[in-house]
C-alpha cells in the first residue's frame, strides 16, 4: 500500500520573500491598488506575522496617490481593518515635532 503524499506548508521566510517580491511588483506599476488589494496584502503580512511590511504597504500608498485627499479615502477604507490587525501608520508610530 502506497503511503499518502504529505504536503509541506511553505516556510515563513520563503512566504516573506514571495509577498514582499509580490508587493513590489504591485507598486511598481503607475497605478495605485484597489482596497481589496491592499486588504490581501495587509492579511498577507499578518499571515506570515510581519508587522513592518504591514506599515510599509501605507507608506506605498501614500507614495502613490496623487493627493491627501485619495490616502485619506484608503485610511477611511482600510480602518477596521488595520484595526483589526493591529497596523499602525508610520505617521501614528513617528509623529513629527518641530524644530526648537
Amino acid at each position: 500500500m502506497a503511503s499518502p503524499i504529505s504536503r509541506k506548508k511553505p516556510s515563513s521566510g520563503r512566504s516573506l520573500t514571495r509577498l514582499q517580491r509580490n508587493l513590489n511588483n504591485c507598486f511598481a506599476y503607475d497605478l495605485v491598488p484597489s482596497p481589496d488589494v491592499i486588504a490581501a496584502a495587509l492579511r498577507a503580512a499578518r499571515r506570515v506575522n510581519d508587522y513592518p511590511t504591514a506599515c510599509r504597504i501605507f507608506e506605498g500608498i501614500q507614495a502613490k496617490v496623487e493627493n491627501q485627499h485619495q490616502y485619506e479615502e484608503y485610511l477611511h477604507d482600510l480602518k477596521p481593518l488595520r484595526e483589526e490587525l493591529g497596523v499602525d501608520l508610520k505617521e501614528e508610530l513617528y509623529p513629527t515635532t518641530p524644530f526648537r
